[in-house]
């Protein structure tokens, strides 16, 4: 008897587009953390609907290779980059500074940088706490902050994607200091969707499941490569994990002229992983056990 268990269709193939050639031709578009992985994914889909993109990031190696690939995406306008510690909201302004001066003032922002690493909440340090907090959330809301002063002063429309984590609302044990920023994150999108929403400003949320790509932390790495792709994707009800650009194809939508009524929603593209859940809970493992940590020892 065939098995009847297929999984969710896989994507179209890289270099497909899920709204009309041109769709974002004549607007610029700013990428947070846009030089590697998830972003530079994202980055790659508005480029190929005709837009203007910046790109920044902290580390100007990396965004001087995304822009070199990002510029040979067929369709893409113009591409710049912009090194940026989004903690500094002295350097976000000069990064708007600079986007404004080579291609106008963006019409898109996609908050995308973060920090993150797996710990025991005992463990966190003041320090790797901040850390992460000030990258998640404070560096989201420095650069929330400037595109929408910007646009309130020029009295102009424009749209937010901030990319989130489904634990925002579940919880994250091993992952507190990400799960608490990721749901201040979450929470600014609900706000100022509608402190916003009369001046034009549409403030939407991305959050993306399991996207394997070269560029992902080595502790997801690791879990992945302990498992074989078959097994890994018999873990998403999908029976698969996503492609990259499958997010990108999301975020274009979001932030595009089809899209201008949805506003304050976080739309979660992993395929239902985080809502799985069991007939019978499985038997509870610490997170200090999981993590390979030995007693705790203040």
């Amino acid at each position: 008897m065939e098995n009847p268990l297929r999984g969710l269709p896989a994507p179209p193939a890289l270099g497909a587009a899920a709204l009309p050639a041109g769709t974002y031709a004549g607007q610029v578009v700013l990428v947070t953390g846009g030089g590697t992985g998830l972003g530079k994914a994202v980055a790659a889909e508005f480029a190929r609907l005709g837009a203007d993109v910046v790109i920044a990031s902290r580390r100007a190696g990396q965004l001087k290779a995304a822009r070199e690939e990002l510029t040979a995406v067929p369709g893409a306008g113009r591409v710049t980059a912009a090194v940026c510690d989004i903690r500094d909201p002295e350097r976000v302004a000069e990064v708007f500074d600079a986007a404004q001066a080579a291609f106008g003032l963006p019409d898109v922002l996609v908050n995308n940088a973060a920090a993150n690493f797996p710990s025991p909440a005992e463990d966190l340090s003041p320090n790797a706490w901040r850390a992460v907090v000030d990258i998640t959330l404070t560096g989201t809301w420095f650069m929330t902050r400037e595109f929408g002063r910007r646009h309130l002063a020029a009295n102009t429309p424009g749209s937010i994607v901030n990319i989130g984590a489904s634990y925002a609302w579940t919880g994250g044990p091993g992952f507190a200091h990400s799960a608490a920023a990721k749901a201040g994150v979450k929470n600014l999108v609900e706000t100022l969707a509608v402190e916003w929403g009369p001046y034009g400003i549409q403030v939407n949320g991305l959050v993306p499941g399991l996207f394997p790509h070269a560029d992902m932390t080595e502790d997801i790495r690791d879990g992945l490569e302990h498992s074989a792709p078959d097994a890994r994707d018999a873990r998403q009800p999908a029976l698969r994990v996503g492609a990259p650009r499958e997010l990108g194809w999301a975020a274009t939508f979001l932030a595009s002229p089809y899209a201008r009524f949805i506003t304050g929603h976080t739309l979660v593209v992993d395929g239902a992983n985080w809502q799985r859940r069991s007939v019978v809970n499985p038997e509870v493992v610490p997170i200090r056990t999981q993590l390979g940590r030995g007693p705790f020892a203040p």
